[in-house]
């Protein structure tokens, strides 16, 4: 096929959109929280929503997928990329007309969307570069999500620049960084209107689509997609919130650490991702799996236990070399195992992994930080709790509902009130009323006199918080470690780890991967 590498740099580019949306969007939820007064678990519920929509779509699309085409469905992706910049950069405005409440459902909307198109991207990518690649499945798949990291190095970067930039920069705001990401999408919407494409995998191979759901009657496809959940929790989840964590951690050794060591730690993944080939010539997909389990569970609870910068930047090396092939060597496994399940199977595995990481990761890793911040915080100063709790009590899955910190009340301490008085001045300077600012003066003055006793007191609380929130995460990879060992002995036992051929071929160039070329569209 003539027009591989085009497709793949499409695919390529979608995967870089998603990633640099992604990476800027823990870059300013501080912002965020801080301008609409969000909690940590509200801030989790939106980044959790984003990888909701993500989930449920690539579920969906790829029900269609294999009869509908590629094409299509990367071109509402497109469409739908484009539109959820416009309803994010709506917040602000919407805040000051109608307040908290319905920013956050703007920004949950927005996030929704961009996440849906991001899932219909999933649901072709995959498949189409196993179809592409039909040899090398798991080594292609691998440098396909290099573009993952990819994105977030540039997100993170221009995060880092923001970051770096605003205080001194009156008209720096945070949709300015934001909007980076429709630079890759135009590259991919170009390129998916201009190309042709092949048709899939299973269906050239004249797969039915009852015999792809057929698939999903196999315990091993199960067990997998239960790891997958795991992965999606650890790798994803965790990325929500790893900068904003770090930074708080190493607060004081240096400014804006936590976007750099967010930005080392995806250099590491998109580096290593270019080399899963010839690592899994030499141990294949299950034991590449177990022994990265093995490091993101060590490397969470390094960051989460360690306190100088070097040992957290070794403990995020470890980390690093755990989460790097988990999800694309997941998504080798399966379309090596199972390649009759075509872009269903494929789907079902990002699906879950997002689902996971939007329903469970971004809220579960919030509400941890809310409920160990809050219990520090009611042990150190009971009246410093009551002064920078939120309004509400809110609860996750069986867990016990509790008032968080207030994002707006805690950035109002950290700053001394400096940025509420300069807000504040302006209105009165443009005869302006805000309810938010003066209900958020008004507190401020009760405060206020508390600041310097409050501050220390807060600041541990919050510290305390994000890291017993990496030290319950790293339960999750431990526990994945142990299921990839199962299937490691399970395979030992069947006499090793092979790959299923459509058409009875045995696999070139890769020994783990098989396939069958597919004509064009």
């Amino acid at each position: 096929m003539n027009n591989n590498k085009p497709l793949f740099i499409a695919s390529f580019m979608t995967l870089i959109a998603a990633g640099v949306g992604f990476a800027i969007r823990g870059g300013i939820l501080a912002d965020w929280g801080a301008q609409y007064g969000f909690t940590k678990f509200e801030l989790g519920t939106i980044t959790g929503g984003g990888l909701v929509g993500f989930g449920i779509v690539i579920l969906l699309a790829s029900l269609i997928t294999d009869n509908v085409g590629y094409k299509p469905i990367l071109l509402l992706a497109f469409i739908l990329h484009v539109l959820s910049a416009l309803i994010t950069f709506a917040a602000t405005p919407v805040f000051e007309a109608a307040g908290k409440g319905a920013t956050y459902w703007c920004l949950y909307v927005g996030m929704f969307m961009f996440a849906v198109a991001n899932g219909l991207c999933e649901a072709v990518i995959n498949p189409l570069v196993a179809t592409l690649y039909p040899h090398k499945k798991t080594h292609y798949l691998n440098i396909l999500h290099a573009g993952w990291p990819g994105g977030l190095i540039i997100g993170g970067i221009v995060a880092a620049i923001y970051a770096n930039m605003k205080e001194s920069t009156e008209w720096l705001r945070w949709e300015i960084p934001m909007a980076v990401f429709l630079i890759p999408t135009l590259i991919y919407g170009y390129i998916v209107i201009k190309q042709k494409f092949p048709l899939s995998e299973a269906k050239s191979a004249g797969v039915s689509f009852g015999q792809m759901l057929m698939t999903f009657a196999s315990p091993l496809l199960i067990f997998l997609l239960l790891l997958q959940a795991c992965v999606g929790y650890v790798e994803l989840g965790t990325d929500s919130w790893i900068a904003s964590i770090t930074e708080s951690i190493l607060e004081g050794q240096g400014e804006g650490q936590g976007l750099y060591l967010f930005i080392y730690a995806s250099s590491i993944m998109f580096v290593l991702r270019f080399f899963a080939g010839p690592i899994v010539e030499k141990i294949n997909p299950l034991g590449l799996l177990c022994i990265s389990a093995c490091f993101g569970a060590v490397g969470l609870y390094m960051i989460g236990t360690f306190e100088a910068a070097i040992y957290i930047w070794l403990a995020m090396t470890v980390y690093s070399l755990g989460k790097t092939f988990l999800w694309p060597t997941m998504l080798g496994v399966v379309g090596e195992r199972f390649p009759k399940g075509g872009a269903l199977t494929m789907g079902a595995m990002g699906g879950i992994g997002m689902l996971s990481a939007g329903l469970l990761g971004g809220p579960g890793i919030g509400y941890n930080q809310d409920y160990y911040a809050t219990q520090k915080l009611e042990s150190l100063s009971p009246d410093a709790y009551e002064r920078y709790s939120a309004a509400e009590e809110k609860g996750f899955l069986f867990l016990p509902e509790i008032k968080g910190l207030n994002g707006q009340k805690v950035d109002v301490l950290k700053n001394d009130g400096e940025e509420l008085d300069k807000a504040v001045a302006q209105l009165k300077a443009e005869g302006k009323t805000n309810e938010n600012i003066e209900t958020l003066n008004q507190w401020w003055q009760g405060a206020e006199e508390y600041a310097k006793e409050d501050q220390p007191e807060v600041k541990e609380a919050g510290i305390y918080g994000g890291r017993m929130a990496l030290i319950c995460t790293a339960f999750v990879p431990l526990f994945m470690a142990f299921g990839y060992l199962i299937l490691v002995i399970y395979f030992y036992s069947k006499g090793g780890y092979k790959a299923e051929v459509l058409h009875g071929e045995e696999p070139v160039g890769e020994h783990y991967t098989g396939g069958v070329e597919g004509p064009v569209e």
